[in-house]
């Protein structure tokens, strides 16, 4: 449904992406995860064809999506902060929506405007940070396009609003079954939702897998010093904390039966390290 192809981009002399390449074939929700500036909002631009890519090329169901009106039909992108019109109401957002997308679902999208609560009155000018994304989910999700882009769609929106989000993002995949891409900074909140994960970092796709395995990597391991580095010869440390005579360390390997038997052999304790705290060590690492 993707495939992205050695595409580089950059503005001027300053480069945000740099030779990447990955493919998504298959119907899914994949998150995109990096740093701030790691380039993920210029990533969704390019895929959405709203930008050009400088080198490489760009596929979107077998065809470059750029100044191509008759595939970018066939995608959904909102952005974080989408430009709709200073003077559309919701309930104007909506029908141009309708208007645009072949396959709005508006039973969807009046069941959505319930759940989060939005008036169909109110101009968007005047909602909140976390009411305009909420629309802009609303949006993305009805749209039932095949490609569907949501950048930093829980933005503004509190812990238990993006719990119902979350909720809606899968139930509405599995009902409409279609390619979803969003860029987040809760990955921990989202990894039990997301098929696979893109990683961008330094320019470059760091890292792409199935959320199945990537989930599982990263362990704490702790105890008594000498025991700790006799456990982890060989391996990739990722962080240190001396704690005395003890030591904790996170080690780049899977958590799973074999590790877990190491460490009641040493006499440590293992815990599994957070997705969040593993992929902020892994970039800083590189």
């Amino acid at each position: 449904m993707i495939r992205v192809e050695n595409v580089t981009y950059g503005y001027g002399e300053g480069m945000v992406l740099e030779d990447i390449s990955f493919k998504e074939q298959e119907h899914g929700i994949t998150a995109i995860w990096g740093r701030n500036g790691a380039g993920k909002t210029t990533l969704m631009k390019l895929l959405a064809g709203h930008e050009k890519p400088s080198k490489g090329n760009i596929e979107i169901m077998g065809n470059n999506p750029y100044n191509r009106a008759d595939v970018v039909r066939h995608i959904c992108y909102m952005q974080e902060d989408h430009p709709f019109s200073s003077i559309w109401t919701i309930k104007d957002a909506l029908r141009f929506a309708r208007y645009y997308f072949s396959n709005w679902d508006d039973d969807l999208a009046r069941r959505l405007m319930k759940v989060f609560k939005l008036n169909e009155k109110k101009k968007v000018s005047k909602l909140s940070k976390g009411m305009k994304s909420a629309l802009q989910f609303i949006i993305g999700i009805s749209s039932c396009a095949e490609i569907t882009i949501l950048d930093e769609p829980s933005n503004g929106i509190d812990a238990s609003m993006r719990k119902k989000m979350h909720q809606e993002l899968r139930e509405a995949q599995e009902d409409y079954p279609r390619l979803i891409l969003l860029s987040t900074h809760h990955i921990e909140e989202i990894q039990s939702i997301c098929d696979s994960l893109v990683v961008i970092h330094d320019e470059k796709v760091f890292l792409h897998e199935g959320m199945d395995e990537i989930r599982e990597l990263g362990i704490w391991l702790s105890g008594e010093k000498s025991k700790v580095n006799d456990a982890i010869a060989d391996q990739r440390i990722l962080e240190t904390s001396n704690l005395g005579s003890r030591l904790k360390v996170m080690v780049d390997a899977p958590y799973n039966e074999e590790w877990k038997e190491i460490a009641a052999l040493h006499g440590l304790s293992i815990e599994k390290v957070k997705l969040q705290d593993y992929l902020l060590n892994k970039t800083e690492e590189a």
